[in-house]
């Protein structure tokens, strides 16, 4: 919890410095039940030669990705802390890691596959364009934009209250203390997202990943964005 504090009270990237070290024993860091399952609903669209995980963290991402492509990975985030944990514990050692604002990246048609995790309540939606813009600009014609979205709780649910509460407390942190910290869990609802992707030049489709099974009105409880540069 004192970490957590700390944290809250840092800027994003001075945050995730602070956290680094921790991340991975953190209810914060991506499932791997998440990971094997984009993995899995991924392996029928490639192989891939070359694949980037966008604000890979600590390179939890390079466990969908890597079986995934033949040729290169790389990780891209602005924290120089989780870099440098990603980079201790990649196991085969042949990732590439690469520090910048994934708002301004520094590829161009590099790869076939890219992929987040658990990221995207770090941008406000005034910044979704911008951000898709950059993706879109590192991958080769026809490739490949990927991420699990989790439908929304239903009012009646626990989480539902409890996400908004966080989203309320965070507002006014950051109208009461600077550098703001940027962490939403309500700032991306799909249809708002779709029309950004199709915007930035993505044909968009989604699958359902029927492993995390159905609401009671049939929808998935999860699914799988496939964002294709047109």
């Amino acid at each position: 919890m004192r970490e957590l504090a700390v944290q809250a009270l840092s800027s994003v990237e001075r945050g995730y410095d602070l956290l680094a070290p921790t991340f991975d024993r953190t209810p914060f860091r991506t499932p791997d039940r998440f990971l094997d399952a984009t993995a899995g609903a991924l392996a029928a669209l490639g192989p891939f030669e070359d694949g980037l995980d966008v604000c890979c963290g600590t390179g939890a991402g390079l466990r969908a990705l890597r079986p995934l492509c033949r040729g290169s990975v790389t990780g891209v985030d602005f924290s120089a802390g989780m870099l440098a944990r990603a980079r201790a514990a990649d196991p085969a050692g042949d990732a590439r890691w690469v520090r910048a604002d994934v708002r301004a990246m520094p590829f161009t048609e590099a790869f076939d596959l890219a992929v987040s995790f658990g990221a995207f309540g770090h941008f406000l939606p005034a910044e979704r364009p911008l951000l898709f813009a950059q993706v879109r600009r590192a991958l080769r014609p026809g490739g490949l934009f990927a991420f699990p979205v989790g439908a929304p709780p239903a009012p009646s649910s626990p989480w539902y209250w409890a996400f908004a509460g966080f989203d309320a407390a965070l507002r006014v942190r950051n109208a009461l203390w600077r550098p703001p910290f940027v962490m939403y869990y309500r700032t991306f609802p799909l249809g708002a997202v779709r029309a950004d992707l199709e915007a930035a030049g993505f044909a968009v489709r989604l699958t359902p990943l029927e492993e995390f099974g159905r609401r009671d009105d049939g929808s998935p409880r999860c699914r799988l964005v496939l964002a294709r540069r047109t």
